[in-house]
């Protein structure tokens, strides 16, 4: 990422725009002492300028691997698969070396006794302000971790549905993410490595998975599936995503997505003839 980026500006130490509160102390230890103590003086700065990308953007970014891990440990174990999945997004996100390793000691840090999710999720949502569409993209990426040993466990539901609520997420809501991941897995198997679809042989949808997909039933008419496909696009458009905060590391896990939504209507318009 160039100097002007959210990883540019923090380690170049302009604190300006950083996060106090939970997340900030979070962050602080994944990236060392020195990081800390600067953090560690910032106040939980509270509402800010709405165009603060950056600071979204580095909430994001905490949030995400630090709430994987502790959703990691929910049915009482950490899976090497749940562990293959993190580092999949992260080379998915081709990180250097350093935001490497600040995920890593993030997602230790998620699992760890005494970790304040409520804490965390709290602060995460007040730092998105509302946005529906980028609340929604952490969801899915948490429920791809958790499908990551080809399963929901009830304790992984139960922990994800207290997530949604804690994030302003409805339960309705909620489940249509968890059938459109889990019809996503459906038609592309068990990613590869855990978590990687790169390097796979191109997979052909299975009707009922991309209605799915698309959130909605065979009955649907031909304008309401269009409609649907066009809504998911937009929610899921890699630079829609990335102007409301999302990591630009994050790009090619939202392409992927849009992908998958196209993949899955192109199925259902040829099953329509």
């Amino acid at each position: 990422m160039d100097a002007l980026s959210w990883w540019g500006k923090l380690v170049g130490g302009a604190f300006g725009f950083m996060l106090g509160g939970p997340l900030g102390a979070l962050l602080g230890v994944a990236l060392g002492h020195n990081f800390d103590r600067g953090l560690k003086a910032l106040p939980d700065l509270g509402p800010f300028n709405a165009g603060d990308r950056e600071r979204v953007q580095t909430a994001f970014f905490t949030a995400t691997f630090a709430v994987m891990g502790n959703l990691a440990k929910a049915d009482g174990r950490v899976s090497p698969e749940e562990i293959r999945v993190a580092e999949a997004l992260m080379a998915e996100m081709a990180l250097d070396a350093a935001k490497r390793q600040a995920a890593i000691s993030l997602f230790s840090q998620g699992k760890a006794e005494g970790f304040d999710l409520d804490a965390v999720l709290d602060q995460f949502r007040r730092e998105c302000h509302g946005r529906v569409t980028l609340i929604g993209m952490f969801i899915e990426i948490q429920l791809q971790a958790a499908y990551a040993d080809g399963q929901l466990s009830k304790s992984e539901d139960r922990l994800l549905a207290h997530i949604c609520g804690r994030l302003g997420v409805s339960e309705l809501d909620y489940r249509r993410l968890e059938r459109m991941i889990r019809a996503q897995r459906g038609f592309y198997g068990q990613r590869q490595g855990g978590g990687s679809r790169q390097g796979g042989p191109a997979a052909r949808p299975k009707l009922a998975d991309a209605y799915q997909v698309l959130g909605v039933d065979a009955q649907a008419s031909d304008a309401d599936v269009k409609r649907a496909y066009r809504r998911l696009l937009s929610q899921h458009h890699p630079d829609k995503l990335v102007s409301k905060g999302l990591p630009e590391e994050m790009m090619k896990v939202a392409a992927q997505k849009t992908h998958e939504i196209r993949q899955a209507y192109e199925r259902i318009r040829e099953a329509r003839g």
